[in-house]
């Protein structure tokens, strides 16, 4: 359950709340009773840490896959080299894979 601070518009009283989402507002203040109880917008209590997908896919607004794409592009092999590799290790020199 989220807990919600509250404040009263009257008397300047403060409280935290432990309400379901579903509960209906508070508009009477437990100090002096009058209908100024208010709830307050609070910052988020949790923070994103680790390296999990936010950090390593979104964060900064490049994307992890244009940054691999250069060295993946550098690593491919060359025209001639690509033959070269299917017909090694294959008895029948084709690179069908019968070895």
């Amino acid at each position: 359950m989220p807990i919600y601070a509250y404040k009263c518009e009257a008397c300047g009283a403060a409280k935290d709340v432990l309400q379901k989402i579903s509960d209906a507002a508070l508009s009477d203040c437990p100090s002096c009773g009058q209908p100024t109880f208010r709830k307050q917008v609070t910052a988020a209590g949790f923070q994103l840490k680790g390296s999990g997908w936010y950090a390593t896919d979104f964060r900064g607004g490049g994307s992890s896959a244009a940054a691999a794409a250069p060295a993946a592009a550098s690593a491919a092999p060359t025209p001639e080299a690509p033959a070269a590799a299917a017909t090694a290790g294959h008895s029948c020199g084709t690179g069908c894979g019968c070895a």
